[in-house]
């Protein structure tokens, strides 16, 4: 949530001719990551679990292409970015690490 409270700000001050473009794919890759982990959690295999997580991971790094995206093409700095794509490469880690336990689970 921290990271989809961090890309909303940010995106406030993005060019409106973005706001159909990566303004809104960034922010649905964030919001998409809280949605793929709750719906993980509802899942009940740990199989079915680990594959929602798998997405939500997937989604950090897209999120992370597109704040370095950003960067590039000026329209965010590499300072404003900076806490964006710490919580998104953290948030990654804390999936692999869901995403292993469930696969822990289902080989035992």
């Amino acid at each position: 949530m921290e990271l989809v409270d961090e890309i909303y700000l940010l995106t406030v001050d993005f060019p409106k001719s973005e706001l159909f473009g990566l303004s809104s794919q960034i922010k649905r890759a964030s919001t998409s990551i809280v949605a793929n982990i709750a719906e993980g959690f509802g899942r009940y295999t740990f199989a079915d679990k680990a594959h929602k997580y798998v997405i939500a991971r997937g989604e950090c790094t897209e999120v992370e292409a597109f704040l370095h995206i950003a960067v590039r093409v000026k329209i965010l700095t590499e300072a404003k970015a900076h806490k964006a794509m710490a919580l998104s490469n953290r948030t990654g880690k804390l999936l692999s690490g869901l995403i292993q336990s469930c696969h822990r689970v289902t080989r035992s």
